[in-house]
């Protein structure tokens, strides 16, 4: 073997390729490059195929393959493809798992989070998709099945969906926390149980007289508008407002709906279940309903007044 001239060793292929003598043994030693002979000394040699056999593995490794996959290629045991089917595959799960982990993380350090909480949210954030269905479906039961509703209304509520896509994003992972905590909080569900029944209509009857608040968006808009002209909500002009947007309504019903979704959190609901669902959503018109509850008070004391 000494005798041909175009064998390299060890060395000399480490210097060749760009890769250290040291890997390239641990390869040798695991099949990955095979020599073609040894001197007599007994040092392993390597050809010109072992060069373009290193290139490729070294080719291989950068894009992430195991040591197993890039023999597996090399022997042609498998193709490029269908080894690069597979880590694309496992490198999407784990860009999945990073992104909870980012999220988990995220929320930690805006929270300042407990050892307690931190734990909680990274449950939370890795339950399996029938297990987040599961807590969707015991929350809509629990507040949503006492209300006595029109047959396909019921249905459009039981069919709601409300869960993480397949691949979401650290926005869409950080709301599914939130919302996981909040819906299975009993104080929650108490609170917007007792808004749903005051403005969901019952078959057959009218909608309640703040209905509209919530479900006509441009009662919030037309607030939102005065608020931002500086109207206050015990200026004369308010009271208009109020009165143009709800007419003959009894407005102390209505303040009565009102405070309860307020009090119920039904914004910040709204608000994460559309952060889950990756739509923008309308904007938090809590500061909005405020204004509207304090002006409807006002408007409302001085009715009685008179």
């Amino acid at each position: 073997m000494d005798e041909r001239t175009d064998l390299l060793t060890i060395g000399r292929l480490a210097r060749s390729t760009g890769i250290s003598a040291r890997t390239l043994r641990f390869w040798s030693n695991e099949g990955v490059i095979a020599p073609a002979g040894r001197s007599p000394g007994g040092y392993r040699l390597y050809d010109t195929a072992c060069v373009a056999r290193v290139e490729l593995a070294r080719t291989l490794r950068e894009l992430g393959l195991g040591l197993d996959d890039v023999r597996l290629v090399l022997e042609r045991g498998a193709t490029v493809a269908e080894i690069a089917d597979t880590h694309v595959a496992a490198i999407d799960a784990k860009i999945r798992a990073l992104r909870v982990s980012r999220a988990v993380l995220s929320t930690v350090s805006k929270r300042q989070s407990t050892l307690e909480e931190t734990a909680l949210m990274n449950r939370l954030a890795r339950l399996s998709a029938a297990e987040r269905a599961q807590i969707i479906d015991d929350f809509k039961a629990d507040v949503f099945g006492r209300l006595n509703i029109e047959p396909g209304l019921r249905e459009r509520v039981r069919d709601l969906s409300i869960d993480l896509p397949e691949d979401p994003t650290p926005d869409q992972v950080d709301a599914w926390i939130e919302l996981a905590e909040l819906v299975q909080d009993p104080g929650f569900r108490a609170r917007l149980g007792t808004f749903m029944e005051l403005n969901t209509p019952t078959p057959g009857q009218k909608a309640p007289p703040g209905a509209t608040i919530w479900w006509a968006r441009q009662v919030v808009n037309t607030v939102a508008r005065a608020r931002e002209n500086g109207l206050a909500p015990d200026d004369p002009a308010a009271a208009e407002l109020v009165s143009g947007m709800f007419g003959d309504a009894d407005l102390s019903a209505v303040l009565v709906s009102l405070r309860a979704g307020i009090d119920a959190g039904a914004e910040r609901y709204r608000r994460l279940v559309s952060r889950v669902q990756g739509r923008p959503g309308a904007p938090d018109a809590t500061e909005d309903l405020r204004w509207l509850a304090t002006a409807l008070q006002i408007a409302t004391a001085e009715a009685n007044e008179n």
